[in-house]
C-alpha cells in the first residue's frame, strides 16, 4: 500500500514538473514573440515614414 501511494505521489510530481517546464517555455516564447512583433511594427512604421517623406518632396 505504501509503494502505491509513493508511486502516485511520484507520478503527480513528474506531471507538475512537466507542466512547470511547459509554462516556463511558453512564458519565454511569449516574451520573445512580443519583442519580435514590436520590432517588426517599429521597422514597418519607420520604413513607411521614410517612403512617405520621399514621395512628398
Amino acid at each position: 500500500m505504501l509503494l502505491k501511494i509513493l508511486g502516485i505521489v511520484v507520478v503527480i510530481w513528474l506531471a507538475l514538473a512537466v507542466l512547470g517546464a511547459v509554462f516556463e517555455f511558453l512564458g519565454t516564447a511569449l516574451v520573445i514573440g512580443a519583442v519580435v512583433v514590436v520590432g517588426m511594427v517599429t521597422y514597418s512604421a519607420v520604413k513607411a515614414g521614410r517612403s512617405r517623406r520621399s514621395i512628398g518632396r
